[in-house]
């Protein structure tokens, strides 16, 4: 299931309000979207082609997990150069639940953590954004 471009936009935006203090407009509806968990890998061997693809195998390897809803895994897209885009990244992946206790149960499930023995190796800094669409 793609990712609704909106719903990523409203996420952010929620997001900065809880970074800055603000109150979301409604308690239930910052609990009722979906949950969007977007992470970043940088590898130890950035020219390797075999790490990244080993990684990007390991990534999709993820969508077999029964509560993920969606999944898109990427590398840097060669779009303009500007200063608000962070373009460091090697690999990312961005899945969708439906709740946050689906996004626990996939922290915790077998598959997840094999993915982490079998490719952690492979990273040398990974950062995790985790959103409620609204």
């Amino acid at each position: 299931m793609p990712v609704n471009r909106r719903d990523v936009v409203k996420g952010v935006t929620l997001g900065a309000a809880a970074m800055t203090g603000a109150a979301p407009a409604s308690a239930a509806a910052a609990t009722a979207g979906k949950i969007v968990h977007h992470v970043f890998f940088w590898l130890k061997n950035p020219g390797s082609a075999a790490d990244r693809d080993a990684l990007i195998a390991g990534v999709r390897g993820l969508g077999k997990i029964a509560v993920v809803r969606g999944i898109e895994v990427g590398v840097p897209a060669s779009t303009e150069a500007r200063d608000v885009v962070d373009a460091s990244f090697h690999v990312s992946e961005m899945l969708v639940f439906d709740n946050v206790a689906d996004q626990k149960t996939y922290q915790d499930h077998p598959l997840h953590k094999e993915f982490i023995a079998q490719c952690g190796h492979l990273w040398t800094k990974v950062v995790v954004y985790d959103m409620v669409t609204v």
